[in-house]
Parts: structure tokens; sequence; C-alpha cells
């Protein structure tokens, strides 16, 4: 197998794994009831996507 022949320097790893750092997800607000969603995703307070109702939410309410 490969190996390599000498060592990377520090500043080179890090050059390396500069590219790997955790980024925030982006939210923008639902256009039907204002509250902050997920981008491509159905609004988890009304669900609704692109004007059309997409999810049937539960009121928390149990049916008996």
């Amino acid at each position: 197998m490969p190996n390599p022949k000498r060592r990377h320097s520090k500043s080179r790893r890090d050059k390396r794994r500069t590219h790997y750092k955790a980024v925030a997800p982006t939210v923008a607000s639902c256009a039907h009831c204002g509250s902050m969603k997920l981008n491509h995703t159905a609004c988890p307070s009304c669900g609704y996507y692109n004007g059309r109702k997409m999810v049937e939410l539960n009121s928390g309410a149990s049916a008996e």
C-alpha cells in the first residue's frame, strides 16, 4: 500500500479542514401563517407549502 513519503504540515492539514464547518439551516417565514420554517418543507405550524394545504395537523386533542 502506498504511504506518504513526508508528513503534511499543520497549515496544509488545516487548509483542508476549513471546508468541514457546521452551517445553520436556512429558514424563511411561512407565507400563510408567518411562522419560521425550513425552506422547501411544509410549515410545521399550519401545514401549508407553496400556497396549498399539504399536511393535516392534529390540534393536540386526542379523539377518544
